[in-house]
């Protein structure tokens, strides 16, 4: 089987449908990952999601997609934005592949987050992110590609019961 081939480009207010119906399948398949309840981002009027597209073209913020080059389907997405709450540093964040497309040999994730850490690079070493203590296949990706654990936990926003950890890239600038 062939590999799939993909773009990776910033997602702009024109793809806020694209970005829509990727954004609603990624709060069904994993609920605790992104901060948003499902029921809440399907009733979003158009608006709310162009901006969305929007903001992520911003010098303070990114967001990206991974698009297959022969259907023109989206494969994932992927983030980051200035947190004034973390100093004014990198974080990652909206980290999705389709299934299907994940994994190392798919190349997908590795491609999102090579362009989410060459943003981060303008305003920083490191790369931070936030993921739920409960999503174990996420820590092990974000481990798997150079993300160790702070030690820091953050209540997780959409229950305080629950924590989130905090996880940080050491960057590398190429010589």
């Amino acid at each position: 089987m062939d590999a799939t081939t993909f773009t990776i480009r910033p997602i702009v207010e024109q793809d806020w449908n694209e970005y829509r119906q990727l954004r609603l399948q990624m709060l069904e398949e994993i609920p605790i990952a992104f901060g948003e309840r499902l029921e809440s981002a399907r009733i979003l009027p158009e608006g709310a999601w162009r901006s969305r597209c929007r903001r992520g073209t911003g010098g303070n913020s990114i967001r990206f997609a991974a698009i297959e080059d022969a259907t023109g389907r989206w494969l994932g997405s992927m983030g980051g934005f200035l947190s004034a709450d973390d100093g004014n540093r990198p974080v990652l964040v909206g980290v999705y592949v389709v299934p299907g497309s994940r994994g190392t040999a798919a190349g997908i994730t590795d491609a999102l987050l090579a362009a989410v850490e060459h943003w981060a690079l303008r305003f920083g070493d490191t790369l931070l992110l936030h993921v739920h203590e409960d999503n174990p296949r996420a820590i092990g990706a974000y481990e798997k590609r150079g993300f160790v654990p702070t030690g820091t936990t953050v209540p997780y926003p959409m229950d305080t019961s629950q924590r989130e950890l905090e996880m940080v890239k050491r960057l590398e600038t190429s010589p």
